[in-house]
């Protein structure tokens, strides 16, 4: 059976440009369908059109009689004076007429009234109240609400005065509540913790009606759908897997496209080479062979079927590092802070040593971006002291960006914060994405997450080795996070970053700050060997590293209220062995490449033996360089393995 069916769908906002260009697909009951594509290629666009809030120019929505549809985006609004607990009580609107039917029957009963109708209709109303949950509304509000990260003084508190996050939140709670058919989500973990992210998608994974998410959470996208559509200029390409899949398959589509589309060039420079010489032979009088010319060149348009595939410059970005001397990044000694009475965290005892790549997580509300900005200098702690090393310098992306000047234009901006030439600054906002009349207009008409790029694009210009960034991933879309993970990527300097991007930490953390009740867990190790970890219940007091899983070894230690002796400094540094393993990194890699340009060349000369014999030898030269590297690079990967153990 059919949920959604989407059939030749047209829309255009401005003359000639059209955001929807037929599309066409459908989605069938049960289905877990992800929406992707990049920030505005018209996937709210389509959302909206489906409930009804804005019209297609051309195309037809059907959407299956009797579903009932929720839109997770769409925040109603409320009578004055609705409380969180109000709002959440509307899902149960239904029932709560019934149990009021109920009520008055009964009352009709106690009086004496015994009319085989009114029984009738009273145990029809009984049974449907019983079947539909009606007995157990509060046991479903409070898990709700507890896996959302709802407490109970939020619930108390009126709902106009939540912040956009907050009602979000509530929303999906109240959308999962009124157990909806058909859930539409539009970016639902964007304003979700990890707790309430993964809380979430063990919903979805039971939840037994159909599914319509657009998001950029690549981990949230691999854990739910099942199937991919791709809104690409304006129409629907299908992908029947997860993300991982999309990604995967989208990759070789274009390699395939790619092939089919030089191949078909080669053809025809070859069709057209030969029509040229039978035009000019033709101009000798020959009527014959000016007919061959003009039929081949009808052939070569039919060749001519496979358009080039496109695909979207990758940013040339890469931070500008300083290099970083000494053992000693950060130190924190006691550190304590809290606001209104409520303590956030106290007696946090951490050390920060050269090379490092730090994920601070938490729940929503536990001092995260607090900590982030004493360690910036932006707040002040209540007690306890911070000291960065002499030789660090920071460079800080913060989760809330802001301009001093938002009236000026991009490219004014950047004169004015890199003091560099017009065509400097142009060519950096270009290598960022940002092209052509984009340059001038004023920074407040940015969208968040342009504001997150172009804040980016300022701060590779610094020369910074420890690199600090709060949420950055959040309102881009795949592709951006994909731009950004390659820049830190190349970044060999220190990382500390706030996400709740799983992708992200997956990629990046090598040592795990777990900020919870007031205290940091303290984990040297991957997010995953954090998770196995917990899993297994090693994290209280003296805490595991992942030696204690069978994996290299590494240890951490909780550090908080509970421990406010700090972890011992470990002697010596590994700056230069580290330095050294990614330079025999680099010099592996760039032999791979060479190595593979030259069975390019030896495929090229099939038919050349002298050249043939001569690759051959060259060949035989760089295996050996390249067995010489790879040993020199193990040596290198297990002395620092020692070192650091």
């Amino acid at each position: 059976m059919i949920d959604i069916s989407v059939s030749g769908l047209v829309k255009e906002f401005e003359v000639g440009k059209k955001i929807l260009d037929g599309l066409t697909f459908q989605v069938d009951a049960g289905e877990r369908v992800g929406l992707l594509g990049p920030n505005g290629c018209g996937k709210t666009t389509f959302l909206r059109i489906l409930t009804g809030e804005v019209h297609p120019d051309e195309g037809d929505i059907v959407v299956a009689p009797n579903k009932r549809m929720g839109l997770i985006s769409q925040i109603p609004v409320y009578p004055a004076g609705y409380t969180v607990e109000d709002v959440l009580d509307t899902a149960f609107a239904p029932l709560h007429k019934m149990e009021e039917e109920m009520n008055s029957l009964s009352k009709r009963m106690e009086q004496g009234e015994s009319d085989p109708a009114l029984l009738s209709r009273y145990d029809k109303l009984s049974a449907a109240f019983q079947t539909g949950g009606g007995y157990e509304t509060d046991t479903s509000k409070n898990k709700v609400c507890n896996g959302l990260s709802i407490p109970q003084d939020m619930r108390e508190r009126p709902f106009d005065m939540l912040s956009g996050g907050e009602k979000t939140r509530v929303n999906l709670a109240r959308l999962i509540l009124e157990d909806t058919d058909i859930l539409l989500l539009d970016e639902p973990t964007n304003h979700l913790d990890l707790r309430a992210t993964q809380w979430l998608e063990e919903y979805l994974e039971k939840f037994k009606g159909t599914v319509l998410a657009v998001s950029h959470d690549r981990y949230f996208l691999d854990k739910v759908v099942k199937r991919v559509v791709e809104i690409q200029e304006g129409k629907a390409e299908f992908y029947s897997g997860n993300y991982s899949f999309y990604a995967v398959e989208k990759e070789r589509r274009y390699e395939e496209k790619l092939r089919q589309y030089e191949k078909e060039q080669a053809k025809i420079q070859q069709l057209e080479k030969a029509a040229e010489q039978l035009r000019i032979w033709a101009y000798s009088g020959n009527d014959k062979i000016f007919k061959r010319a003009q039929s081949m060149e009808k052939r070569i348009e039919r060749i001519r079927q496979t358009d080039k595939p496109k695909k979207d410059r990758k940013m040339a970005v890469r931070f500008g590092e300083r290099e970083f001397r000494g053992d000693e990044v950060l130190s924190i000694k006691n550190l304590e802070k809290g606001f209104s009475g409520r303590t956030l965290f106290s007696n946090v005892n951490l050390e920060v040593e050269g090379g490092e790549r730090i994920a601070l997580l938490g729940d929503n509300g536990t001092g995260k971006s607090t900590l982030i900005k004493i360690i910036m200098g932006e707040e002040e702690p209540d007690s306890g002291k911070l000291r960065k090393g002499p030789t660090v310098k920071v460079g800080y992306l913060p989760q809330i960006i802001h301009f001093d000047h938002p009236e000026r234009t991009l490219v004014d901006t950047m004169l004015y914060d890199l003091d560099c030439t017009a065509q400097t600054a142009r060519n950096r906002l270009a290598s960022f994405k940002f092209r052509g009349e984009d340059v001038f207009k004023p920074v407040s008409a940015l969208s968040g997450g342009e504001q997150s790029r172009l804040r980016l694009c300022m701060l590779m210009d610094s020369k910074i080795n420890l690199l600090i960034l709060d949420e950055p991933t959040n309102h881009l879309d795949i592709q951006s996070r994909e731009w950004i993970e390659e820049a830190v990527e190349e970044y060999e300097g220190n990382l500390l970053f706030v996400s709740h991007d799983r992708y992200f930490i997956d990629r990046f953390a090598t040592r795990i700050w777990m900020l919870e009740d007031g205290k940091i867990t303290d984990f040297k190790g991957t997010y995953q060997e954090y998770l196995s970890a917990k899993e297994k219940g090693r994290l209280n007091g003296e805490v595991v590293g992942p030696d204690h899983l069978g994996g290299p070894s590494a240890k951490g230690k909780s550090v908080g209220r509970d421990d406010p002796s700090p972890p011992k400094k470990r002697p010596g540094g590994t700056k230069n062995l580290e330095k050294e393993v990614n330079a025999a990194e680099r010099a592996v890699a760039a032999a791979e490449e060479r190595m593979y340009d030259l069975e390019q060349e030896i495929q090229e000369a099939s038919a050349d033996y002298l050249k043939l014999q001569e690759l051959y030898q060259q060949r035989e030269a760089l295996e050996d360089e390249l067995a010489h590297l790879y040993a020199v690079w193990e040596r290198l990967a297990a002395d620092l393995e020692e070192a650091r153990g």
